[in-house]
């Protein structure tokens, strides 16, 4: 997509209040606040630890990332958002609007989301939940990348030496 597109007029980026049918189930929001969404959906279409370098690095030295992913549809940002976000591209190593790419609050620096051609990779610890059962939904399914990992998680679930089910599946630790 080239960066002279207009990205605000494309879900995630539209608020909830400017779609036909948008109902508010989660929030989320940067640590100061300044880049706040709703989510149109309780639950994740899948969750996953990701152990990549790239996530390893950007993600401020974690040994890996908790990814939950949603349509684009299902996620938007309030108007007061749109222009406290930041982008980076790590495949072009870029700071414009260029797919795929992820958004941090200008601002506090807090990584928001990874916004891919048709879905988003969002941060759980960013969403405000209201209960545990709520906070269950987001339980992490299998490990990506798990063939780079820094730190073994003898969990129990699925391991995948890149992506989950295209790449071979790793042996427990």
């Amino acid at each position: 997509m080239a960066a002279t597109d207009d990205w605000t007029l494309r879900p995630p980026y539209t608020p909830a209040s400017d779609r036909d049918s948008f109902t508010v189930q989660l929030s989320a929001s940067c640590h100061c606040g300044r880049v706040q969404y709703h989510l149109d959906a309780d639950a994740p279409l899948d969750s996953k630890f990701c152990h990549c370098r790239g996530c390893q690095i950007i993600h401020v030295g974690a040994s890996f990332q908790h990814a939950a992913i949603f349509s684009k549809a299902s996620v938007a940002f309030t108007k007061e958002s749109i222009n406290n976000i930041s982008f980076y591209s790590s495949s072009t190593r870029d700071n414009a609007y260029s797919l795929p790419c992820k958004l941090r609050c200008s601002f506090c620096g807090t990584l928001i989301l990874d916004e891919g051609r048709n879905m988003v990779l969002l941060f759980p610890s960013l969403i405000r939940f209201d209960s545990p059962e709520a906070r269950s939904k987001f339980q992490v399914n299998h490990h990506i990348f798990y063939g780079q990992r820094v730190v073994d998680i003898p969990d129990g679930k699925p391991k995948w030496e890149g992506l989950d089910h295209k790449s071979r599946r790793l042996d427990e630790p």
